[in-house]
């Protein structure tokens, strides 16, 4: 095979700048060959500018297309564990939008799928292109801070305003969305947090439901962690707030590292910390340290960097940035996070807590307004500024 031919599944904002690239020609090795959304407008707008390619409203027909080799599933997020099941059920390679569902029990359903299968499984978590990021889970992961402390990430910058959220049918319900900033947002940075620092013991939430919008779900959420050596995280987030705040601070036992305005600065110490704090003969010290700063000129290759290396794997067997399975570590977070505010803030343990979640999912999606009615708005086919990190 020296070709993959790829379907997108799911015509809006994303799926149709997804499709764009492709036919573009930025992805070597992926040739688009099928569009598929329910949306009959929409559709035969992307047919309009994508001419030449086969046009459906039902995923199933994708699925049992002998002439399709991976689909790029862009629906909203209840759909997307479940079709991505049936398309590796049908032998189809798999790239799913973020986040993996809405429900930390069905994407590791479809993990189980995919174990199962031969096929490649994959996830758009795109901002782990970004250089900044990949250098500051080397150091970590590398054990150059030594020993984690603590972690704090204040990512305010996602502001939206009440246009936003009125102008899909889907969001910002229960129903149609599952959540808000946690699971549209900032599913990017839990993702990059847990990537970079590890994946917390408890988690305990505070998701403010329409402090800012007239909308059913949070639009700012405060996250607070454990972890199994005993440090602790914080995450704040919103929409409502401007001009909002992107930093990312991590420290350790030999430094810290602090991520603000494209700028990486690592503070190096000559000697562990808790040597000094534990043999010091003084009651105050100074240690020695370095500064190394990191600036990337680019903020990596994003999307289509996703897309080339979904295409490689398939192609040429090449290592996943993001591994489909990867998507359950930010979803059991914001699930986590969400739990713990249904039941008094309390604090959530992720190895035993969360098979409590569907059900009270279930009441606030059965309570919910439901998929409201907006018109069909036809998407530009761009990545937007929006979807890029912003310092």
């Amino acid at each position: 095979m020296d070709k993959i031919r790829a379907a997108v599944i799911g015509i809006g904002n994303i799926g149709t700048a997804h499709s764009n690239a492709i036919s573009l020609g930025e992805v070597p090795g992926m040739e688009l060959i099928v569009l598929c959304d329910c949306d009959e407008e929409r559709l035969e707008a992307a047919g309009a500018r994508f001419p030449g390619r086969r046009l459906c409203q039902d995923a199933r027909e994708v699925f049992c297309d002998p002439e399709v080799d991976a689909v790029i599933i862009a629906t909203p997020h209840p759909f997307h564990a479940e079709l991505a099941m049936q398309a590796l059920e049908h032998g189809k390679h798999v790239l799913v939008e973020k986040p993996i569902d809405i429900r930390i029990s069905k994407a590791r359903a479809l993990c189980e799928v995919a174990k199962r299968s031969d096929r490649v499984f994959a996830i758009m978590l795109n901002q782990r292109t970004d250089p900044i990021f990949r250098k500051a889970r080397e150091i970590v992961r590398s054990g150059q801070l030594g020993a984690l402390k603590r972690s704090i990430w204040i990512i305010t910058n996602w502001y939206r305003t009440q246009h936003y959220y009125d102008s899909g049918t889907w969001r910002a319900t229960w129903a149609g969305e599952g959540g808000g900033v946690l699971l549209n947002q900032a599913p990017h940075n839990l993702d990059l947090w847990q990537w970079i620092v590890g994946m917390p013991t408890s988690v305990r939430g505070f998701c403010e439901i329409a402090k800012y919008h007239h909308i059913e779900v949070e639009d700012e959420a405060t996250i607070m962690t454990r972890y199994e050596n005993g440090a602790t995280g914080l995450f704040i987030t919103t929409t409502g707030e401007y001009p909002g705040t992107n930093r990312l601070e991590i420290s350790g036992e030999c430094g810290k590292l602090v991520i603000e305005n494209g700028t990486l600065t690592h503070w190096r110490l000559s000697e562990n910390e808790r040597n000094i704090r534990e043999h010091s003969d003084r009651n105050f010290a100074n240690i020695p340290y370095e500064i190394e700063t990191f600036k990337p000129e680019t903020g990596g290759d994003g999307h289509t960097g996703i897309l080339r290396n979904f295409t490689d794997a398939i192609l040429h067997g090449s290592k996943l940035i993001s591994p489909g399975e990867d998507g359950c570590n930010e979803l059991m977070l914001s699930n986590a996070a969400y739990l713990s505010q249904w039941e008094g803030n309390r604090e959530i343990s992720l190895a035993t807590d969360l098979d409590q979640f569907d059900a009270l999912l279930d009441e606030k999606v059965q309570s919910s307004r439901g998929i409201k009615e907006a018109k069909t708005a036809i998407p530009s086919g761009q990545y937007s500024e929006r979807w890029q990190v912003k310092w």
